[in-house]
């Protein structure tokens, strides 16, 4: 109350006639009302400023709590991609272990004829190469197989049957001999029609024609020197790569984007 109203209060109370000691208990009285009242003032203000504090600390656990459902979302992301990157790596360990498998049984099969001198077999940049001497299947000069090069292919044509889903190229192979007169312009076509005979059978013992391709390399890819017997010996071959599957390459995909595509 301020001092207008306690005036007002002392006059009426004069006025009514009270006694001194009524005076001083009215007085007394209010007194007491004021403490009361500026304790409640100080109590509503202090609750005023932990009502400020706590919305501060609110507004401050709340944005704490977005961060948090932030960094969770974002670390929920990174496992899931930790994941697949996991998964994808398992996955194409398990294919390579078939694949390994698969292989590894092809040259056990191969084994009898590698043993004989009749072909050899070699990885080269992850694929398996079957290489068989032209002398093991041709005449000199000529792409006409002879027996023993159809004795070989029937036994090489038999493991090949058995390996799924794979694609056989042939490839012929020459020394830097130029050929003589005859049916072949030069060591192109000799080792090209040599790679379509080698097919053509491979077809008549029922193999599947769309998983053979034939193509000759002439004298241009050669094993040897070329200067000496031997080395012309090695670089007149056959091959059959055994060529990797789709899921066997690598992914690009990414340059399709690059490429115009």
């Amino acid at each position: 109350m301020n001092r207008a109203i306690i005036a007002l209060a002392l006059l009426s109370s004069f006025a009514c006639g009270y006694s001194e000691e009524e005076w001083q208990a009215k007085l007394q009285e209010i007194s007491d009302l004021q403490d009361q009242l500026a304790q409640r003032d100080q109590k509503i203000q202090q609750d005023e400023e932990r009502l400020a504090d706590l919305s501060a600390e609110t507004a401050r656990l709340n944005g704490l709590l977005t961060d948090l459902t932030s960094n969770n979302q974002s670390l929920q992301s990174n496992l899931a991609e930790v994941q697949r990157l996991y998964d994808e790596a398992k996955r194409q360990q398990e294919q390579q272990a078939a694949r390994l498998a698969m292989f590894r049984a092809t040259l056990e099969k191969f084994r009898a004829m590698i043993q004989s001198g009749r072909l050899r077999v070699r990885i080269d940049r992850g694929r398996m190469v079957v290489e068989m001497s032209s002398n093991v299947l041709f005449e000199s000069g000529s792409a006409e197989l002879g027996d023993m090069g159809t004795q070989t292919l029937s036994e090489l044509a038999a493991v090949l049957l058995q390996i799924p889903d794979r694609n056989f190229q042939v490839a012929g192979h020459t020394d830097n001999v130029p050929v003589g007169s005859g049916r072949f312009d030069d060591n192109w076509e000799l080792s090209t029609e040599r790679a379509l005979s080698v097919v053509r059978f491979f077809q008549s013992v029922g193999m599947n024609p769309g998983v053979l391709a034939a193509v000759g390399y002439g004298e241009f890819q050669p094993v040897g020197d070329n200067v000496s017997e031997t080395g012309r010996e090695q670089n007149r071959r056959i091959e059959i790569v055994l060529m990797p599957n789709l899921d066997e390459l690598p992914d690009l995909s990414a340059l399709e984007s690059e490429t115009g595509q």
